[in-house]
């Protein structure tokens, strides 16, 4: 099998626009990491990144969750600190009141109006990186009280306060709105969703990080007693039925038989046939779990800091209580982290499914689902379909996400590497892999040659 995709790779390289595209989507890759690896100026990141690779091993918290959609770029004090995340806290946004607000929802129908959506977008996403990078500015300012770490030596290395915070939240918009077009290149000129993509290469660069705790796991440094060997079975056993389950539920899909009519257009008779549609289990695909960590690693932050600055004892008990509860540290977390996964699941389907349109499309069409009366009833059937289908996913994606939380505090597993084993960064990683691929054999199906998977050889044939 591995022969296999290395000869498609090779064959992918054979194609000239292909090549070009994943040549350009590499070095665009390559650029986006430079911007997490990029210090402002004026910031000592060196002793930030030292207290966040303690805080990790533990839980990580709130602030490595948001490190995670960063690529690491948050503890180094770089460029783009804030990555991509008020791009997309901006795009559900738009989403949920394009469901909400009717004026929305018609502009989204009509024709343009999905471009001055987007457009609204970033305009929306040029705001949140103001008030972000605000906010990040002055926790920089104060690292002690914002991240609760004790001897924390000071970051901001410019005296005039300012000229600091004017200047670190102009550059931390402009790293962010660089990300975002970065992305918006390689979804138009590339291979793949770029934002997807961006997000994948932060987290693929946290592997070593994880390759090198999961060693000391079993191999300490100071020559202690580690994990013995039935851990190391049972963590690559579950390593490997959580990638299949990942691939088999991104991929599961239930076919709904169509049979279209014999019609006539002009003199041409069109003979019926037989056709099938794809339902997909996990339609909503890694938008769920982005939503849900976006929304939910806020709320923690927000009351641990009134917690901190609170004067008052009762509101200092009740703010941190409510800190402790909603960071991912506490049960409630991972119990409301189900449930809105489960909401943006269905809300994703509401919004992108329309279920009345297929079927009018359907019917003008001359298809029909057999047993099926065209029309409402063939909406009606569609809805129940993709609401089953869409629990199913949805609990899926809700066990996922919990698999590294109860390795880290069941079994204590380092969080480094309890997160590579489900939750957000595998479903993000293989779900993007696995688009990418499929863009990718589309053009290798287009010139005749095998996919990822298909034939033996892996050499060019030609298609029926």
């Amino acid at each position: 099998m591995f022969g296999q995709i290395f000869r498609t790779f090779a064959n992918c390289m054979k194609i000239p626009e292909l090549r070009s595209r994943i040549i350009f989507t590499l070095l665009v890759l390559g650029v986006a990491r430079l911007i997490a690896l990029t210090p402002i100026p004026g910031l000592n990141g060196a002793a930030l990144n030292e207290h966040f690779e303690k805080d990790a091993s533990s839980g990580g918290g709130a602030l490595g969750i948001y490190s995670l959609f960063t690529g690491g770029a948050l503890e180094r004090c770089a460029v783009g600190s804030l990555g991509i995340m008020p791009y997309i806290s901006a795009t559900i946004v738009l989403q949920l009141l394009t469901a909400v607000l009717p004026g929305l929802a018609k502009l989204a129908r009509e024709e343009g109006g999905r471009a001055k959506i987007i457009a609204y977008g970033r305009y929306l996403t040029v705001l949140l990186c103001i008030g972000q990078g605000l906010a990040l500015a002055v926790s920089w300012k104060n690292p002690q009280q914002a991240f609760n770490y004790n001897g924390l030596d000071q970051i901001v290395l410019i005296e005039n306060s300012w000229i600091y915070i004017t200047q670190t939240v102009v550059v931390l918009t402009a790293g962010t709105l660089l990300i975002m077009w970065l992305g918006e290149q390689i979804s138009e000129r590339g291979v793949g969703n770029g934002v997807s993509l961006v997000i994948t290469i932060g987290i693929l660069a946290r592997l070593p990080i994880a390759a090198t705790a999961f060693w000391n796991m079993f191999f300490p440094a100071g020559g202690g007693d580690g994990k013995n060997w039935v851990h190391l079975v049972l963590l690559l056993g579950l390593l490997v039925v959580v990638v299949a389950g990942v691939i088999l539920v991104t991929q599961g899909q239930r076919k709904i038989p169509v049979q279209h009519a014999q019609r006539a257009v002009g003199r041409k008779v069109f003979a019926g046939g037989t056709s099938f549609m794809p339902l997909k289990v996990n339609y909503a695909g890694v938008m769920p779990v982005i939503f849900a960590s976006a929304i939910l690693m806020f709320p923690a932050l927000l009351f641990g800091r009134i917690a901190t600055w609170a004067s008052n004892s009762s509101f200092q008990q009740v703010f941190g209580f409510l800190g402790r509860v909603l960071s991912n540290q506490h049960w409630f977390y991972l119990v409301a982290e189900s449930l809105m996964i489960i909401f943006f699941s269905y809300f994703w389907v509401a919004t992108q499914f329309n279920e009345i349109q297929i079927a009018d499309d359907l019917k003008k069409s001359g298809g029909y689902v057999p047993g099926i009366r065209p029309g409402q009833a063939t909406s009606d059937f569609l809805h129940r379909c993709m609401s089953r289908l869409t629990l199913a996913g949805a609990v899926f994606l809700a066990i996922l996400a919990a698999v590294p939380w109860l390795l880290n505090k069941s079994l204590g597993v380092d969080f480094n590497v309890a997160s590579f084993f489900g939750g957000t960064s595998l479903l993000i990683t293989v779900g993007v892999i696995l688009d990418t691929m499929r863009t990718m054999e589309s053009y290798l199906l287009l010139r005749q040659y095998d996919g990822f998977l298909g034939g033996k050889g892996g050499k060019g044939r030609v298609l029926k």
